[in-house]
């Protein structure tokens, strides 16, 4: 049944918009009038103006990860999937209501689940995609569907740590960063007259001090374009395949937190394996969905090549192995699950083992962090005091003298 799209007015005289199911124009205002809405404009939902974004152009990943564990709800219940699909769209934001509905209308002209999704690339990734394709063709699609959403809300769950672990040392450091602007542009030029009055000689810190102060207050202009284009340089360079290469390289070579990036990167990569590997799907297509979800290009990369060595007649654990990307205990829960037939939970136990690993460095390397940052801030600001308070305790000395 077609969708549509309407702009309406309610008994209260508020306006409302939103999507519609009916099988033509006219039952789609009969539907509004129904409930007690006027409609003022109402088109197909296929139908949109000229250089207009898409309806689902913007979703948050929380509501990519509700509207999973709606449908995964609404499968197992025995419903159909078009129904489970509409259904999930009544109650869901207007963005993925809009997604549901088209991908509703194609399921209804014959087309599978997985194939339909790629009218809304936004709402339904590459990802996504697969791991519905391998529950279809396996007949576990409920099953299937309720694992990914489980394997986003996990992702998550682990992004929305981080932030929130973040937030007290990003506070710490804005604060302590707005401290020494104010210093080098309010307090050190006005002590900086009161020492050329004396006309004695500096001390080299202090001079030092003031050159930056100096620098801060003439040249913010250029400070901040030069900001602005390095990060709009850095977001070009990162769309490219090479630059999105380097930038992962080298964030893998970082101390301390290329391991933590590393191990999530591996950890889902090993998830999605897993859930495509127990729902049927060919190791092949199984390596190809984990790349796209290991969110590392190097990572991506080398199970790409894996993936080639396996065509060529390799072992899958031989072939992550010498790539050297990923972490040891993954190859080696890969080698024990291609010798007992069970790859698929090997890899399963992998990523639940990973990710423990990853909270766990995670909580103590945030716990560090926040010391650290204390630390570094507080010699910085003690060293530009320093740089003050040095003139007028050589000034003192010298009343004394």
């Amino acid at each position: 049944m077609p969708a549509f799209e309407y702009v309406a007015i309610d008994a209260g005289g508020r306006k409302q918009s939103g999507v519609i199911t009916a099988a033509d124009a006219r039952l789609a205002r009969r539907e509004l009038r129904l409930k007690e809405l006027l409609a003022t404009d109402i088109r197909p939902l296929a139908e949109k103006r000229a250089g207009a974004a898409p309806a689902w152009a913007r979703i948050s990943e929380k509501h990519r990860v509700q509207m999973f564990r709606q449908l995964a709800a609404l499968l197992e219940s025995g419903m159909p999937v078009e129904q489970a699909l509409t259904t999930a769209a009544s109650s869901s934001p207007r963005p993925v209501q809009a997604a549901l509905l088209r991908v509703a209308e194609s399921v209804r002209e014959g087309e599978p689940l997985a194939a339909a999704m790629r009218t809304a690339p936004q709402v339904f990734p590459d990802i996504a995609r697969a791991v519905i394709s391998a529950g279809e063709a396996s007949g576990q699609l409920a099953a299937v569907t309720d694992r990914l959403a489980t394997q986003m809300e996990r992702a998550l769950q682990t992004n929305s740590k981080i932030r929130a672990a973040l937030v007290y040392p990003a506070f710490l450091f804005a604060m302590a960063a707005l401290m020494v602007v104010a210093l080098l542009v309010v307090i050190v030029p006005r002590l900086v007259s009161q020492f050329e009055v004396h006309g004695s000689e500096l001390p080299p810190l202090t001079r030092a001090v003031i050159a930056l102060s100096d620098a801060v207050r003439t040249g913010w202009p250029l400070i901040v374009l030069a900001v602005v284009a390095a990060t709009f340089l850095f977001r070009q360079l990162w769309k490219s395949r090479a630059g999105r290469l380097a930038r992962d390289a080298a964030l893998l070579r970082l101390p301390i937190i290329g391991a933590l990036i590393r191990d999530v990167a591996a950890a889902r990569f090993a998830r999605v394996f897993a859930i495509l590997s127990t729902s049927g799907a060919t190791v092949i297509e199984s390596l190809n969905a984990a790349n796209a979800a290991a969110g590392n290009a190097v990572i991506a990369e080398a199970g790409q090549a894996a993936a080639r060595k396996i065509r060529a007649g390799g072992s899958l654990a031989a072939a992550l192995r010498e790539s050297g990307d990923f972490p040891p205990m993954l190859c080696h829960m890969a080698l024990s699950g291609e010798a007992g037939r069970n790859i698929g939970g090997m890899l399963q136990r992998a990523a639940d083992y990973l990710e423990r690993e990853f909270e766990t460095k995670t909580q103590t390397f945030l716990s560090l962090l926040e010391p650290v940052v204390i630390l570094l801030l507080g010699l910085f600001i003690g060293t530009i005091v320093l740089a003050v308070m040095l003139p007028i305790i050589q000034l003192n000395t010298l009343v004394a003298q």
